[in-house]
């Protein structure tokens, strides 16, 4: 299937940004594609995913998928480093975001019942906080929601920040009810399935699952301590 590009124009920055790289026109000369991953130990494939982005002579800044042609920019790439074990980031240090869709979360947490230092554990994890973050697998925004996820939590804008949220939250308070409040399972079960975490009786023999619940474990209690 041809990947159709996509641009999108803002008149301010509002991207959070993974990994960041800065890169002149002899930059990295292909576009996002399935094929861009990083291959764990385990042989899963972690997506890569590039965003060009250079500012207009009017000042109006361009985010874009495919290279820019003759213009400078800078090129940015995510991945969703939370699930790779050989990621560098010290998980122990690396910075909180106690300030980001605040009352989104709060009101989240409430209606549902999980903790707001949880969701944002699961949130960083997930996309790093980045409201535009998106999957080779079409796992969409900060909870990182599947259309048919969205759909059966009732997110009605898998793309909208507090649908989003609303939808994500729904969903884990679900698997913690499943799990009887087994924070480790449903943690495991929102990365991996709850069929495999049933198949297992537990977190799956999955380098990629096993990584990111101990990463959310870590950012659970930094988040809980600094609340």
């Amino acid at each position: 299937m041809a990947h159709k590009p996509t641009q999108i124009i803002l008149r301010t920055a509002i991207l959070a940004v993974l990994l960041p790289a800065s890169l002149g026109n002899t930059a990295i000369q292909e576009g996002n594609d399935e094929s861009a991953a990083k291959v764990l130990s385990d042989g899963s494939r972690v997506p890569v995913r590039r965003v060009f982005t250079y500012r207009q002579d009017d000042g109006v800044t361009v985010f874009t998928d495919k290279v820019p042609a003759n213009q400078s920019y800078e090129v940015m790439e995510f991945s969703s480093y939370a699930y790779d074990p050989g990621s560098k980031v010290d998980w122990n240090a690396t910075r909180l975001h106690m300030d980001k869709y605040t009352t989104k979360i709060a009101t989240a947490a409430l209606a549902y019942g999980v903790d707001a230092a949880l969701i944002r554990a699961i949130m960083h994890a997930e996309s790093g906080f980045n409201p535009l973050a998106r999957s080779h697998k079409g796992a969409t925004g900060l909870m990182q929601l599947m259309p048919g996820t969205a759909a059966d939590m009732g997110a009605v804008d898998i793309h909208a920040v507090n649908d989003n949220i609303q939808g994500g939250v729904k969903y884990f308070a679900m698997l913690l009810k499943q799990y009887d409040g087994d924070i480790t399972k449903a943690t495991a079960a929102y990365n991996a399935g709850p069929a495999n975490v049933n198949r297992y009786g537990g977190v799956p023999p999955f380098a990629e699952t096993q990584t990111y619940v101990e990463r959310v474990k870590i950012l659970h209690e930094r988040y809980l301590a600094a609340s």
